[in-house]
């Protein structure tokens, strides 16, 4: 009886995460309203560099990330002038789980589950209230080697975004948090993750283009602006990098 019954309980559960998750995938995808994306600095690595730059942080270093958003939220029509609200949030002091190194799909919902759990603990209060949740993992300029994958998940709606502590980088930044925002909407990658070529078509800005390079702009959920065949660099900014048709299908801006 008891065995009954805690399964009859888990499945609620289930049922009540399933239910949520396609009402929040349903909202966000609408567009009735603006969507608040809230921005949570961290200091990744606790280093005195990254946090002085993190004190003199403010809104000015993300100020294109709104009219990006709307100029290309116009470009294909949507009627939602301003579709998202970027704030910057209070510093959250305590470190998010680290992501796997290895493993497979078990090791990545575990992840994602700790994950969400663990933003549930550690958010500050914020207003207005967030739709998505962008934790900015900000590391030192000299940080050795590449910087950790950033991680967007549209199941929460939240992401752990890698960026340098550094003003020379901002532009850059944005183009990072620009993408991880839209993986939490659900655009999915356009680049090969073997190589991080852009894949064609659709990781194309401009895939009817003749000749085909080099293209002028970077599909923005590709991250790479295709140069000559078998050559692609990054974006110097957001003004290099347009959402493409796909991309603007899949966060529901084209129906």
């Amino acid at each position: 009886m008891f065995k009954a019954i805690r399964i009859l309980v888990l499945l609620g559960i289930l049922v009540t995460v399933a239910g949520t998750t396609l009402v929040g995938r349903w909202q966000a995808q609408s567009w009735k309203r603006p969507q608040v994306v809230t921005l949570y600095p961290i200091n990744a690595s606790g280093d005195a560099a990254t946090e002085a730059y993190l004190d003199r942080l403010d809104d000015a270093a993300f100020a294109r990330l709104e009219p990006y958003f709307q100029e290309q939220a116009r470009h294909y029509g949507l009627a939602l002038s301003q579709p998202m609200r970027i704030v910057l949030g209070k510093r959250v002091r305590v470190a998010p789980p680290a992501l796997p190194r290895e493993g497979g799909p078990l090791a990545a919902i575990s992840w994602s589950l700790r994950m969400r759990w663990w933003a549930w603990r550690q958010t500050p209060p914020s207003s207005p209230v967030p739709d998505v949740k962008l934790f900015l993992m900000y590391h030192p300029p000299d940080f050795a080697g590449a910087l950790p994958h950033s991680v967007g998940l549209e199941k929460g709606r939240l992401g752990l975004v890698h960026l340098f502590a550094s003003k020379a980088q901002q532009a850059q930044n944005e183009v990072v948090i620009a993408h991880e925002a839209l993986h939490t909407f659900g655009a999915t990658d356009k680049y090969d993750p073997s190589t991080l070529a852009p894949i064609f078509p659709d990781g194309y800005a401009e895939p009817a283009q003749e000749p085909r390079h080099p293209q002028t702009a970077a599909e923005l959920m590709a991250g790479r602006l295709p140069v000559r065949q078998g050559e692609a660099r990054i974006p110097s900014g957001l003004g290099e990098t347009m959402i493409g048709r796909k991309s603007a299908m899949e966060i529901g801006w084209v129906r």
